[in-house]
């Protein structure tokens, strides 16, 4: 089940950036919508990305999964926290979910050696 979480990451990023260029004004609306939701309000940044990091779980969007454990981290969040969002995750989506839990604690584990090696 090992996965390069970093990797993937990456692709992602390259192919969201080719589709920015490729179709802008979809692009353009869906960043707006991102920026607008995840922006701190009555809840923080960090809050926010660890539900969307709890909900990629439980529809099983591996590439959902990448970018809201690096974001979550990136927001502040623990590894204490993620893991129990993992386990929230659980609770609400049953046993797909704990295989994405799986998928989300790999991709922790990943990162946090990635941002310890500064890269």
């Amino acid at each position: 089940m090992i996965k390069d979480h970093g990797k993937h990451y990456n692709d992602l990023e390259k192919l969201l950036a080719q589709l920015n260029s490729e179709i802008p004004s979809e692009m353009k609306g869906f960043n707006e919508l991102h920026n607008a939701v995840i922006s701190k309000g009555a809840l923080t940044v960090k809050t926010k990305e660890l539900i969307a990091l709890g909900i990629a779980i439980t529809v099983r969007c591996d590439g959902c999964i990448d970018y809201h454990v690096k974001n979550s981290l990136n927001a502040g969040a623990s590894s204490l926290e993620i893991m129990e969002t993992i386990g929230v995750a659980i609770l609400m989506g049953g046993g797909p979910a704990l295989i994405y839990g799986c998928d989300a604690l790999e991709a922790l584990n990943q990162f946090i050696v990635l941002e310890k090696n500064g890269t």
